[in-house]
């Protein structure tokens, strides 16, 4: 069996590539890092390690690299032949890779007539719909109709830390025991690829909310609240105690959420988000609150993992979630210049005020109960 995976990155290799040749697929990465496709097509394979304390080692092989950029060609014949593509390039990288696919599809369509699924493995709701609409806008009525017959987009949950590292071995990545990576059925076209870990589900949503408002958010608020109290690292941030409160208490919110609106069981769903803790806390993983924390504009979204549960706990319970209030409050103050959203966000806070910045990045209503909420958290961490 053959996939082709987009994004050779460390989530790349450690999570999605690994799993795949454990199922037995031949991985062909397709990047535009032409040091680190020389490389994968020098080695053939690459070590994984787990970030824990057996430090086991697991050698994943029969990989090879396509540079995109230099051989587009070779790339579209790679998915004219696979059995199964995957992504895992971030949310803002979709549209970029959506050409290459739109032509590599169109090929396939006249040599290759077996189905074929495409999975965006992102940080984000519905990746693999947004990569499908990215590729359909690019398409007329009758190609849609034979793209709509062979090709699926099955939409995808992933969750493993694969922290930033610098190694010795270009190629070897470390990553955290634990993993989940969900697929929805109803979008898969032909036979439900055979991928050893991965749970196939009819319904993603409860899933992928689970995740992003349990581990995203998580991971968010120990970040931003973690860089105001001047901590380096997500370790760090989770063993302090005022920290690890406001952390707590968001998944708390978050939990009653979840419960409430999917249905999960209150037992199951506790012991969730106490591996979620533990897992912030591993000694073996150091992350930078800086790393998570980037990208706040986007974080801030109406949808996204601060905001989305903050406003459907309080339409569901009609109260305030005030611990999510604080994650907001403290992604609104993240001022680190490494950063380019964080200096927009912080220029649009300067130039508009705080209450119309926090209008304009959360999509919330002005009048929305949130908003006062929002402002009053952010003046107190400013006084």
């Amino acid at each position: 069996m053959r996939a082709v995976h987009f994004g050779a990155g460390n989530i790349g290799r450690g999570f999605i590539g690994t799993l795949l040749y454990q199922s037995g697929y031949e991985i062909c990465f397709i990047d535009v890092n032409a040091a680190l496709i020389d490389l994968i097509n020098s080695r053939k394979e690459y070590a994984v390690v787990l970030a824990d304390q057996t430090e086991d080692v697991q050698i994943v092989k029969n990989v090879s690299g396509i540079n995109s950029q230099t051989d587009p060609d070779k790339a579209i014949e790679a998915i004219v032949q696979a059995d199964l593509v995957t992504t895992a390039v971030g949310p803002n990288v979709l549209p970029l890779i959506a050409p290459l696919i739109v032509e590599a599809l169109r090929k396939r369509l006249r040599e290759n007539k077996q189905p074929l699924n495409i999975i965006a493995c992102e940080n984000m709701i519905g990746a693999s719909g947004k990569l499908k609409e990215h590729i359909y806008q690019r398409l007329d009525e009758a190609e849609k109709q034979d793209f709509d017959r062979l090709f699926g987009f099955p939409n995808a949950a992933v969750d493993r830390i694969v922290p930033n590292q610098e190694n010795a071995d270009q190629l070897m990545v470390k990553v955290e025991p634990f993993f989940e990576w969900v697929v929805e059925t109803k979008e898969i076209h032909g036979k439900t690829p055979e991928i050893e870990g991965v749970t196939f589900v009819p319904d993603l949503l409860p899933y992928i909310e689970r995740k992003l408002f349990s581990v995203n958010t998580g991971h968010a608020i120990t970040a931003y609240i973690g860089y105001q109290a001047g901590c380096q690292t997500i370790q760090e941030a989770i063993e302090n105690d005022q920290v690890r409160r406001i952390v707590e208490g968001a998944l708390k919110e978050t939990g009653e959420l979840l419960i409430r609106k999917h249905g999960f069981r209150p037992e199951d769903h506790w012991i969730y988000v106490k591996k979620i803790v533990n897992r912030f806390r591993n000694p073996n993983i150091s992350d930078e609150v800086t790393r998570v924390g980037r990208s706040p504009k986007r974080k801030l979204g109406y949808d996204d993992r601060l905001v989305g549960p903050a406003r459907q706990y309080h339409s569901l319970m009609n109260e305030i979630p005030h611990r999510l209030v604080d994650g907001i409050a403290a992604a609104l103050s993240f001022d680190f210049a490494g950063d380019d959203e964080a200096v927009a966000v912080q220029n649009l806070i300067t130039n508009k005020g705080i209450r119309k910045a926090i209008v304009e990045l959360t999509g919330l209503e002005e009048s929305h109960p949130l908003i006062p909420h929002i402002e009053s958290a952010y003046n107190k961490l400013h006084h």
